[in-house]
Protein backbone atom coordinates (compact mmCIF):
# COMPACT_ATOMS: atom_id res chain seq x y z
CA UNK A 1 0.00 0.00 0.00
CA UNK A 2 1.50 3.54 -1.06
CA UNK A 3 0.01 5.63 1.78
CA UNK A 4 1.72 8.46 1.17
CA UNK A 5 0.76 9.70 -2.03
CA UNK A 6 -2.64 8.12 -4.42
CA UNK A 7 -4.43 5.01 -4.06
CA UNK A 8 -5.89 3.44 -7.56
CA UNK A 9 -8.59 1.07 -7.32
CA UNK A 10 -10.00 -0.27 -11.07
CA UNK A 11 -13.94 -1.48 -11.23
CA UNK A 12 -15.24 -2.74 -14.63
CA UNK A 13 -12.52 -0.79 -16.39
CA UNK A 14 -12.56 2.58 -14.78
CA UNK A 15 -9.77 3.90 -12.46
CA UNK A 16 -10.54 5.92 -9.35
CA UNK A 17 -8.24 8.17 -7.48
CA UNK A 18 -8.49 8.57 -4.00
CA UNK A 19 -5.93 11.70 -2.14
CA UNK A 20 -5.11 10.03 1.03
CA UNK A 21 -3.01 13.08 2.06
CA UNK A 22 0.60 13.81 3.17
CA UNK A 23 1.64 11.53 5.99
CA UNK A 24 4.12 12.87 8.69
CA UNK A 25 6.67 10.27 9.40
CA UNK A 26 5.05 9.05 12.46
CA UNK A 27 2.15 8.32 10.23
CA UNK A 28 4.48 6.53 7.65
CA UNK A 29 5.63 4.31 10.83
CA UNK A 30 2.37 3.42 11.30
CA UNK A 31 1.52 2.46 7.93
CA UNK A 32 4.43 0.08 7.36
CA UNK A 33 4.53 -1.64 10.90
CA UNK A 34 3.91 -5.30 10.33
CA UNK A 35 3.94 -6.20 14.00
CA UNK A 36 0.60 -7.95 15.62
CA UNK A 37 -0.37 -4.92 18.08
CA UNK A 38 0.56 -1.78 16.89
CA UNK A 39 -0.17 1.36 18.71
CA UNK A 40 -0.06 5.14 17.63
CA UNK A 41 0.08 8.06 19.40
CA UNK A 42 0.62 8.62 22.91
CA UNK A 43 -0.58 12.42 23.58
CA UNK A 44 -2.95 14.71 21.40
CA UNK A 45 -2.70 16.11 17.85
CA UNK A 46 -0.67 13.49 16.70
CA UNK A 47 -2.66 12.54 13.70
CA UNK A 48 -4.39 9.27 15.04
CA UNK A 49 -7.48 9.53 13.34
CA UNK A 50 -6.04 10.49 9.92
CA UNK A 51 -3.69 7.43 10.35
CA UNK A 52 -6.96 4.93 11.33
CA UNK A 53 -8.50 6.06 7.83
CA UNK A 54 -5.88 5.92 5.81
CA UNK A 55 -4.69 2.75 7.33
CA UNK A 56 -8.03 0.84 6.73
CA UNK A 57 -9.06 2.16 3.90
CA UNK A 58 -5.86 1.04 2.32
CA UNK A 59 -6.24 -2.23 3.61
CA UNK A 60 -9.71 -3.07 2.25
CA UNK A 61 -7.97 -1.61 -1.29
CA UNK A 62 -5.00 -3.70 -0.98
CA UNK A 63 -6.40 -6.98 0.25
CA UNK A 64 -9.59 -7.89 -1.44
CA UNK A 65 -12.03 -9.45 0.98
CA UNK A 66 -10.58 -8.21 3.90
CA UNK A 67 -12.78 -8.10 7.29
CA UNK A 68 -11.93 -4.91 9.09
CA UNK A 69 -13.64 -3.65 12.55
CA UNK A 70 -12.81 -0.01 13.90
CA UNK A 71 -14.32 0.11 17.32
CA UNK A 72 -15.15 3.38 19.69
CA UNK A 73 -16.20 3.19 23.28
CA UNK A 74 -19.19 4.73 22.30
CA UNK A 75 -20.95 4.72 18.60
CA UNK A 76 -21.48 8.59 18.22
CA UNK A 77 -17.81 9.65 19.34
CA UNK A 78 -16.36 8.42 15.57
CA UNK A 79 -19.65 9.57 13.45
CA UNK A 80 -17.59 12.87 12.91
CA UNK A 81 -13.88 11.68 13.22
CA UNK A 82 -14.57 8.46 11.20
CA UNK A 83 -17.24 7.94 9.84
CA UNK A 84 -18.40 10.76 7.61
CA UNK A 85 -14.49 11.82 6.70
CA UNK A 86 -13.94 7.57 5.43
CA UNK A 87 -16.73 8.28 3.49
CA UNK A 88 -15.86 11.73 1.72
CA UNK A 89 -12.46 9.33 0.86
CA UNK A 90 -13.99 6.67 -0.52
CA UNK A 91 -15.59 7.31 -4.31
CA UNK A 92 -19.25 5.93 -4.58
CA UNK A 93 -18.54 3.60 -7.10
CA UNK A 94 -15.63 1.77 -4.96
CA UNK A 95 -17.58 1.29 -2.30
CA UNK A 96 -21.30 2.28 -0.71
CA UNK A 97 -21.92 2.48 3.33
CA UNK A 98 -24.93 1.16 4.70
CA UNK A 99 -26.13 3.45 8.03
CA UNK A 100 -28.27 1.15 9.51
CA UNK A 101 -25.94 -2.22 10.01
CA UNK A 102 -23.02 0.62 10.05
CA UNK A 103 -21.14 -1.41 7.69
CA UNK A 104 -18.79 0.17 3.95
CA UNK A 105 -18.94 -2.85 1.46
CA UNK A 106 -16.43 -2.42 -1.16
CA UNK A 107 -16.89 -3.84 -4.77
CA UNK A 108 -14.00 -5.79 -4.14
CA UNK A 109 -15.83 -7.93 -1.43
CA UNK A 110 -13.86 -5.75 1.80
CA UNK A 111 -16.02 -4.77 4.43
CA UNK A 112 -15.28 -2.08 6.99
CA UNK A 113 -17.92 -2.23 10.29
CA UNK A 114 -17.95 0.39 12.47
CA UNK A 115 -19.07 -0.75 15.86
CA UNK A 116 -18.84 0.43 19.85
CA UNK A 117 -17.84 -1.31 22.61
CA UNK A 118 -19.55 0.16 26.12
CA UNK A 119 -20.09 -1.99 29.30
CA UNK A 120 -21.85 -4.94 29.02
CA UNK A 121 -21.18 -5.41 25.05
CA UNK A 122 -18.83 -8.34 25.41
CA UNK A 123 -21.84 -11.12 23.93
CA UNK A 124 -21.88 -8.80 20.64
CA UNK A 125 -18.23 -9.72 19.56
CA UNK A 126 -17.96 -13.27 20.95
CA UNK A 127 -17.60 -15.66 17.92
CA UNK A 128 -17.02 -12.63 15.14
CA UNK A 129 -14.05 -13.01 12.94
CA UNK A 130 -12.32 -9.73 11.42
CA UNK A 131 -8.35 -9.59 9.53
CA UNK A 132 -8.26 -6.48 10.82
CA UNK A 133 -9.42 -4.63 14.31
CA UNK A 134 -8.74 -0.67 15.01
CA UNK A 135 -9.16 0.04 18.82
CA UNK A 136 -9.60 3.90 18.65
CA UNK A 137 -8.56 5.92 22.19
CA UNK A 138 -7.80 2.21 23.41
CA UNK A 139 -7.03 3.43 27.14
CA UNK A 140 -10.84 3.75 27.22
CA UNK A 141 -10.76 0.00 26.91
CA UNK A 142 -10.50 -2.62 30.23
CA UNK A 143 -8.09 -4.79 28.93
CA UNK A 144 -10.54 -7.74 29.29
CA UNK A 145 -12.13 -5.99 26.64
CA UNK A 146 -9.05 -5.92 24.45
CA UNK A 147 -8.95 -9.69 25.16
CA UNK A 148 -11.89 -10.33 23.77
CA UNK A 149 -11.54 -8.20 20.94
CA UNK A 150 -8.19 -10.24 20.37
CA UNK A 151 -9.92 -13.71 20.29
CA UNK A 152 -12.12 -12.03 17.17
CA UNK A 153 -8.74 -11.81 15.60
CA UNK A 154 -9.14 -14.84 13.25
CA UNK A 155 -10.05 -16.33 9.91
CA UNK A 156 -8.94 -18.52 6.77
CA UNK A 157 -7.89 -16.39 4.83
CA UNK A 158 -3.87 -15.49 4.26
CA UNK A 159 -4.72 -11.86 5.55
CA UNK A 160 -1.81 -11.14 7.65
CA UNK A 161 -3.78 -10.94 11.37
CA UNK A 162 -3.66 -7.28 13.14
CA UNK A 163 -4.56 -5.09 15.98
CA UNK A 164 -4.37 -1.26 15.61
CA UNK A 165 -4.81 0.75 18.34
CA UNK A 166 -4.38 4.43 19.43
CA UNK A 167 -4.51 6.10 22.59
CA UNK A 168 -4.08 9.11 24.59
CA UNK A 169 -2.49 8.40 28.43
CA UNK A 170 -4.86 8.13 31.02
CA UNK A 171 -8.44 6.30 31.02
CA UNK A 172 -9.68 2.88 32.16
CA UNK A 173 -7.25 1.40 30.14
CA UNK A 174 -3.95 3.25 30.80
CA UNK A 175 -1.90 0.95 32.91
CA UNK A 176 -2.63 -2.34 30.61
CA UNK A 177 -1.99 0.19 27.54
CA UNK A 178 1.70 1.41 29.14
CA UNK A 179 2.47 -1.50 30.66
CA UNK A 180 2.58 -3.46 27.32
CA UNK A 181 3.34 -1.29 25.08
CA UNK A 182 5.25 1.78 26.82
CA UNK A 183 6.95 -0.34 29.80
CA UNK A 184 7.05 -3.41 27.58
CA UNK A 185 6.26 -5.66 30.74
CA UNK A 186 5.25 -9.38 29.53
CA UNK A 187 3.26 -11.79 31.18
CA UNK A 188 2.81 -15.28 30.17
CA UNK A 189 2.19 -16.34 27.15
CA UNK A 190 2.67 -12.71 25.91
CA UNK A 191 5.76 -12.27 22.92
CA UNK A 192 7.39 -8.88 23.33
CA UNK A 193 8.19 -9.21 19.25
CA UNK A 194 4.54 -8.92 18.72
CA UNK A 195 4.03 -5.38 20.24
CA UNK A 196 5.26 -2.06 18.80
CA UNK A 197 4.88 1.80 20.92
CA UNK A 198 4.95 4.77 17.88
CA UNK A 199 5.00 7.31 19.89
CA UNK A 200 3.12 11.08 18.14
CA UNK A 201 2.59 14.26 19.49
CA UNK A 202 1.32 17.44 17.96
CA UNK A 203 5.05 18.50 17.21
CA UNK A 204 4.68 15.04 14.71
CA UNK A 205 1.89 16.69 12.78
CA UNK A 206 3.00 19.70 11.12
CA UNK A 207 -0.42 19.83 9.16
CA UNK A 208 -2.56 20.56 12.14
CA UNK A 209 0.23 23.03 13.60
CA UNK A 210 0.61 24.88 10.03
CA UNK A 211 -4.06 24.62 9.80
CA UNK A 212 -4.43 25.65 14.16
CA UNK A 213 -1.95 27.03 15.63
CA UNK A 214 -3.52 27.93 18.62
CA UNK A 215 -3.98 24.47 19.28
CA UNK A 216 -0.54 24.33 20.45
CA UNK A 217 -0.77 27.20 23.25
CA UNK A 218 -3.88 25.86 24.40
CA UNK A 219 -1.87 22.49 25.34
CA UNK A 220 0.87 24.61 26.67
CA UNK A 221 -1.85 26.18 28.86
CA UNK A 222 -3.06 23.45 30.25
CA UNK A 223 -2.94 22.48 34.40
CA UNK A 224 1.00 20.67 34.63
CA UNK A 225 -0.11 16.71 34.96
CA UNK A 226 -2.86 16.80 32.06
CA UNK A 227 -0.13 19.07 30.08
CA UNK A 228 2.47 16.59 30.04
CA UNK A 229 0.09 13.83 29.64
CA UNK A 230 -1.74 15.30 26.45
CA UNK A 231 1.19 17.49 25.08
CA UNK A 232 4.23 15.81 25.70
CA UNK A 233 2.18 11.66 25.68
CA UNK A 234 3.66 11.83 29.27
CA UNK A 235 2.65 7.91 30.90
CA UNK A 236 3.84 8.43 34.10
CA UNK A 237 1.06 11.56 34.73
CA UNK A 238 -2.23 10.96 34.49
CA UNK A 239 -4.96 13.39 33.68
CA UNK A 240 -8.58 12.59 35.64
CA UNK A 241 -6.87 10.67 38.54
CA UNK A 242 -8.31 10.55 41.75
CA UNK A 243 -5.92 10.61 44.13
CA UNK A 244 -3.39 13.12 43.14
CA UNK A 245 -2.25 13.36 46.91
CA UNK A 246 -0.77 9.88 46.22
CA UNK A 247 3.21 10.07 45.35
CA UNK A 248 5.29 7.39 45.46
CA UNK A 249 8.43 9.67 47.12
CA UNK A 250 6.01 10.41 49.70
CA UNK A 251 3.93 7.61 50.61
CA UNK A 252 5.91 4.74 50.06
CA UNK A 253 8.75 3.46 52.23
CA UNK A 254 11.12 0.35 53.36
CA UNK A 255 9.40 -2.86 54.48
CA UNK A 256 9.47 -3.45 58.22
CA UNK A 257 11.61 -5.74 59.92
CA UNK A 258 9.33 -6.32 62.81
CA UNK A 259 6.18 -4.10 62.71
CA UNK A 260 6.31 -2.72 66.79
CA UNK A 261 4.04 -5.03 68.94
CA UNK A 262 2.82 -2.11 70.34
CA UNK A 263 1.20 -0.84 67.54
CA UNK A 264 -2.92 -1.38 66.90
CA UNK A 265 -3.27 -3.67 63.54
CA UNK A 266 -5.86 -4.34 61.35
CA UNK A 267 -7.27 -5.97 58.66
CA UNK A 268 -9.73 -4.79 55.78
CA UNK A 269 -10.37 -6.81 52.31
CA UNK A 270 -12.90 -6.58 49.79
CA UNK A 271 -14.23 -9.95 48.74
CA UNK A 272 -15.36 -11.04 44.74
CA UNK A 273 -15.04 -14.58 43.24
CA UNK A 274 -12.64 -12.24 40.38
CA UNK A 275 -10.78 -10.93 42.78
CA UNK A 276 -10.01 -10.84 46.78
CA UNK A 277 -7.85 -8.17 48.54
CA UNK A 278 -6.83 -7.55 51.46
CA UNK A 279 -4.35 -5.26 53.43
CA UNK A 280 -2.87 -5.49 57.02
CA UNK A 281 -2.41 -2.20 58.44
CA UNK A 282 -0.81 -0.62 61.60
CA UNK A 283 -1.59 2.36 63.67
CA UNK A 284 1.38 3.94 65.64
CA UNK A 285 0.96 6.06 68.63
CA UNK A 286 0.88 9.44 66.84
CA UNK A 287 -2.14 7.77 64.38
CA UNK A 288 -0.33 7.24 61.74
CA UNK A 289 -1.36 4.54 59.42
CA UNK A 290 1.11 1.98 57.89
CA UNK A 291 0.08 -0.77 54.79
CA UNK A 292 2.49 -3.44 55.39
CA UNK A 293 1.14 -6.19 54.01
CA UNK A 294 -1.39 -7.19 50.98
CA UNK A 295 -2.73 -10.31 49.07
CA UNK A 296 -4.60 -10.46 46.02
CA UNK A 297 -5.32 -13.38 44.11
CA UNK A 298 -9.06 -14.31 42.24
CA UNK A 299 -10.86 -17.57 41.92
CA UNK A 300 -11.21 -17.87 45.91
CA UNK A 301 -14.25 -19.24 47.31
CA UNK A 302 -15.29 -17.46 50.51
CA UNK A 303 -13.50 -20.32 52.61
CA UNK A 304 -10.15 -20.01 51.19
CA UNK A 305 -10.24 -16.16 51.02
CA UNK A 306 -11.12 -16.78 54.89
CA UNK A 307 -7.87 -19.68 54.87
CA UNK A 308 -5.41 -17.21 52.78
CA UNK A 309 -5.88 -14.28 55.38
CA UNK A 310 -4.97 -16.31 58.21
CA UNK A 311 -2.06 -18.42 56.59
CA UNK A 312 -0.80 -14.76 56.06
CA UNK A 313 -1.11 -13.56 59.86
CA UNK A 314 1.44 -14.31 61.62
CA UNK A 315 0.11 -16.12 65.17
CA UNK A 316 1.74 -13.88 67.05
CA UNK A 317 0.17 -10.68 65.67
CA UNK A 318 -2.94 -9.35 67.41
CA UNK A 319 -5.27 -8.36 64.73
CA UNK A 320 -7.98 -5.70 66.31
CA UNK A 321 -10.35 -6.70 64.37
CA UNK A 322 -11.07 -7.14 60.17
CA UNK A 323 -13.33 -4.81 58.25
CA UNK A 324 -15.41 -6.45 55.31
CA UNK A 325 -17.61 -5.02 52.68
CA UNK A 326 -21.40 -4.72 53.67
CA UNK A 327 -22.61 -6.88 51.20
CA UNK A 328 -20.56 -9.87 53.17
CA UNK A 329 -24.14 -9.64 55.21
CA UNK A 330 -26.38 -9.92 52.06
CA UNK A 331 -28.04 -13.29 52.24
CA UNK A 332 -27.73 -16.12 49.44
CA UNK A 333 -31.10 -17.22 47.84
CA UNK A 334 -30.32 -20.50 47.90
CA UNK A 335 -28.94 -21.03 50.84
CA UNK A 336 -30.50 -17.71 52.89
CA UNK A 337 -26.58 -17.75 54.95
CA UNK A 338 -24.23 -14.67 54.60
CA UNK A 339 -20.62 -14.89 53.16
CA UNK A 340 -19.94 -13.34 56.85
CA UNK A 341 -21.39 -16.35 58.69
CA UNK A 342 -18.35 -18.07 56.46
CA UNK A 343 -16.02 -15.80 57.13
CA UNK A 344 -16.43 -15.99 60.62
CA UNK A 345 -16.69 -20.10 60.74
CA UNK A 346 -13.00 -20.24 59.51
CA UNK A 347 -11.74 -18.16 62.08
CA UNK A 348 -12.11 -14.27 60.66
CA UNK A 349 -14.45 -12.00 62.84
CA UNK A 350 -15.63 -8.86 60.50
CA UNK A 351 -17.44 -5.59 61.31
CA UNK A 352 -18.96 -3.69 58.71
CA UNK A 353 -17.61 -1.52 57.14
CA UNK A 354 -19.72 1.72 55.91
CA UNK A 355 -20.62 1.66 52.22
CA UNK A 356 -21.13 5.56 51.61
CA UNK A 357 -18.37 5.40 48.49
CA UNK A 358 -18.49 9.29 48.78
CA UNK A 359 -17.44 9.57 52.23
CA UNK A 360 -15.08 6.70 52.17
CA UNK A 361 -12.88 8.39 49.45
CA UNK A 362 -13.11 11.42 51.08
CA UNK A 363 -11.73 9.81 53.99
CA UNK A 364 -8.95 8.09 52.20
CA UNK A 365 -7.86 11.53 50.44
CA UNK A 366 -7.82 13.03 54.06
CA UNK A 367 -5.44 10.01 55.09
CA UNK A 368 -2.97 10.58 52.09
CA UNK A 369 -2.68 14.29 52.86
CA UNK A 370 -0.27 15.29 55.42
CA UNK A 371 -1.33 14.87 59.14
CA UNK A 372 0.46 15.04 62.95
CA UNK A 373 3.14 16.97 63.54
CA UNK A 374 5.15 15.54 60.97
CA UNK A 375 3.78 17.61 58.23
CA UNK A 376 6.32 15.99 55.54
CA UNK A 377 5.34 12.57 55.78
CA UNK A 378 1.26 11.91 55.42
CA UNK A 379 -1.42 9.83 57.33
CA UNK A 380 -0.94 6.81 54.93
CA UNK A 381 2.30 4.94 54.18
CA UNK A 382 2.78 1.84 52.31
CA UNK A 383 5.59 -0.20 51.89
CA UNK A 384 7.21 -1.01 48.98
CA UNK A 385 6.21 -4.53 49.03
CA UNK A 386 2.09 -3.68 49.19
CA UNK A 387 3.10 -3.47 44.92
CA UNK A 388 -0.90 -3.67 44.15
CA UNK A 389 -1.92 -0.79 45.85
CA UNK A 390 1.27 1.13 44.87
CA UNK A 391 0.61 0.51 41.50
CA UNK A 392 -3.67 1.01 41.68
CA UNK A 393 -4.46 4.05 43.99
CA UNK A 394 -2.51 6.54 41.79
CA UNK A 395 -4.42 5.05 38.67
CA UNK A 396 -8.05 4.87 39.49
CA UNK A 397 -9.73 7.60 37.43
CA UNK A 398 -13.02 10.01 38.37
CA UNK A 399 -16.31 8.65 37.70
CA UNK A 400 -17.64 10.26 34.51
CA UNK A 401 -20.96 11.31 35.63
CA UNK A 402 -19.85 12.00 39.82
CA UNK A 403 -16.66 13.37 39.88
CA UNK A 404 -16.69 12.88 43.81
CA UNK A 405 -16.79 9.17 43.44
CA UNK A 406 -14.07 6.92 41.82
CA UNK A 407 -15.24 5.10 38.38
CA UNK A 408 -15.65 1.50 39.10
CA UNK A 409 -14.00 0.57 36.19
CA UNK A 410 -11.48 -1.46 35.19
CA UNK A 411 -12.78 -3.66 37.93
CA UNK A 412 -9.53 -5.52 38.66
CA UNK A 413 -7.61 -2.54 40.08
CA UNK A 414 -10.95 -1.49 42.39
CA UNK A 415 -11.07 -3.85 44.90
CA UNK A 416 -7.34 -3.41 46.71
CA UNK A 417 -8.87 0.45 46.39
CA UNK A 418 -11.99 -0.53 47.69
CA UNK A 419 -10.51 -2.06 51.16
CA UNK A 420 -8.51 1.23 51.49
CA UNK A 421 -11.64 3.03 51.41
CA UNK A 422 -13.06 0.43 54.11
CA UNK A 423 -10.30 1.13 56.71
CA UNK A 424 -10.16 4.68 56.14
CA UNK A 425 -13.76 5.48 56.77
CA UNK A 426 -13.50 3.31 59.89
CA UNK A 427 -13.21 4.67 63.05
CA UNK A 428 -10.14 2.76 64.72
CA UNK A 429 -7.53 3.00 67.56
CA UNK A 430 -3.60 3.96 67.61
CA UNK A 431 -1.42 2.80 69.90
CA UNK A 432 -1.50 4.27 73.01
CA UNK A 433 1.69 3.95 75.37
CA UNK A 434 1.73 3.12 79.17
CA UNK A 435 2.61 4.98 81.57
CA UNK A 436 5.09 3.87 83.36
CA UNK A 437 4.88 4.43 87.37
CA UNK A 438 7.63 4.19 90.04
CA UNK A 439 6.72 1.46 92.74
CA UNK A 440 6.44 3.36 96.11
CA UNK A 441 9.00 1.75 98.63
CA UNK A 442 7.05 1.07 101.98
CA UNK A 443 7.05 3.84 104.92
CA UNK A 444 8.34 6.05 102.53
CA UNK A 445 4.76 8.64 103.21
CA UNK A 446 6.37 8.51 107.24
CA UNK A 447 3.18 6.46 108.32
CA UNK A 448 3.34 2.90 109.62
CA UNK A 449 1.04 0.02 108.16
CA UNK A 450 -1.31 0.11 111.41
CA UNK A 451 -1.59 3.90 110.34
CA UNK A 452 -2.22 3.58 107.24
CA UNK A 453 -5.14 0.86 107.01
CA UNK A 454 -6.60 2.32 110.08
CA UNK A 455 -6.63 5.93 109.80
CA UNK A 456 -3.91 6.57 112.99
CA UNK A 457 -5.10 6.95 116.20
CA UNK A 458 -8.07 7.41 117.61
CA UNK A 459 -8.98 10.86 118.54
CA UNK A 460 -12.55 13.50 119.18
CA UNK A 461 -12.74 13.79 115.31
CA UNK A 462 -14.38 9.94 115.41
CA UNK A 463 -16.87 10.92 117.18
CA UNK A 464 -18.03 13.46 114.99
CA UNK A 465 -17.52 11.08 111.77
CA UNK A 466 -20.05 11.54 109.00
CA UNK A 467 -22.01 14.87 110.52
Amino acid sequence: MNALAYKSFSKAGGVFNMNFGHANEKQKQFYQARELYVCYGGARGGGKSHAIRVKSVGGALTYPGIRILIIRKHYPDMENSLITPIIQMVPMQIASYNQQAHIMQFANGSTIKFGHYDTGSDLEYQGQEFDWIFIDEATQFTEAQFRVLGACLRGTSDIPRRMYLTCNPGGIGHLWVKRLFVDREYRDGEKAEDYRFIQATVDDNPDLLKGSPGYLNMLDTLPDDVRRAWRYGDWNTLSGIFFPEFRRESHVIAPFVHVPQEWKKYRAFDYGLDMFACLWIAVNFDGRCYVYREVQQSGLIVSAAAALMNSLTPPTERIEFTIAPPDMWNRQKDSGRTMAEIFMENGVGIIKASNNRIQGWMALKELLKPVCSDKDRPGLLVTNECVGLIRNLPSIQHDEKNPSDCATEPHDITHICDACRYFAVTRVMGAQKMETQKPEELGDSGTDYDEEMTGGECDASYLNYGG
